[in-house]
């Protein structure tokens, strides 16, 4: 078993020299990638003109994400020192002076923090981008401006691919791709993947950020993450999505 376990680990260590593990779209030469949410798509999109407010010293770019109902900000700073924060509602900001700012804006749903960005999710196609992004660009300006934290002190970030000592080596595997090979994909397209456990050969994952509504989100979760976590760690048999309303069930 051991053997096994050190032979996956240099598999992993060269991914970066591997050549294509599936044909077609679903990968990319350099390397392991999975079909963006959007087929055919590239999931790297390319930043929006700077945004600039007279008067003001910082700018501020926007990416679009596979969501259309996400849009990912670029202060052009850190956010978040480590790890990411995920907020469905202006109650779960209370840990974030920055989040409860941006909650004071009609027509923001939810608000995710990334190491460098800030992904803004709206409720639907009829509450207009252009009718938004001004008052969250001067809303992420005016906040940076004051050097408040952008989380309280005594807020932490998540943290459960970290590693545990209760973690046995299926279970340790899977945390490590996740925050080597999965996490820093998904975030580039404004959102993140949550472990949440591993039982009966089911990984189960929560999706944030733009992810979360996203009409593709599915495409990425079995093509994407569920085929690398296959074929590095052959206990994995699927991988499924956990959901607020399923972990609020589950505390009952």
């Amino acid at each position: 078993m051991a053997a096994r376990y050190r032979q996956a680990w240099r598999l992993l260590a060269s991914t970066a020299r591997m050549s294509c593990l599936f044909p077609g779209r679903w990968c990319q030469s350099s390397g392991f990638h999975w079909p963006s949410h959007a087929a055919a798509v590239s999931n790297r999109w390319q930043p929006k003109p700077l945004w600039v407010v007279p008067g003001r010293t910082m700018f501020v770019q926007t990416q679009d994400t596979p969501n259309p109902n996400s849009l990912k900000f670029l202060p052009g700073r850190t956010v978040l020192e480590a790890g990411t924060m995920n907020f469905t509602g202006p109650r779960e900001a209370y840990c974030s002076p920055l989040a409860r700012q941006l909650f004071r804006i009609d027509g923001v749903k939810s608000v995710f923090l990334g190491p460098d960005f800030i992904t803004i999710t709206r409720p639907d196609a009829n509450t207009e981008w252009k009718v938004i992004k001004p008052d969250v660009f001067a809303a992420i300006m005016d906040f940076f401006a004051t050097g408040l934290p952008v989380i309280n002190e005594d807020s932490q970030p998540n943290a459960d691919t970290a590693p545990s000592d209760d973690d046995d080596e299926v279970v340790a595997m899977i945390k490590e791709l996740l925050d080597t090979r999965i996490r820093p994909t998904v975030q580039e397209d404004g959102g993140d993947v949550v472990y949440r456990g591993f039982e009966d050969g089911v990984v189960k994952l929560k999706l944030q950020g733009s992810c979360t509504s996203c009409p593709s989100s599915m495409v990425t979760l079995k093509s994407g993450i569920q085929n690398m976590l296959q074929f590095y760690v052959p206990e994995v048999e699927s991988v499924e999505q956990v959901t607020d309303e399923e972990e609020e069930a589950a505390q009952v």
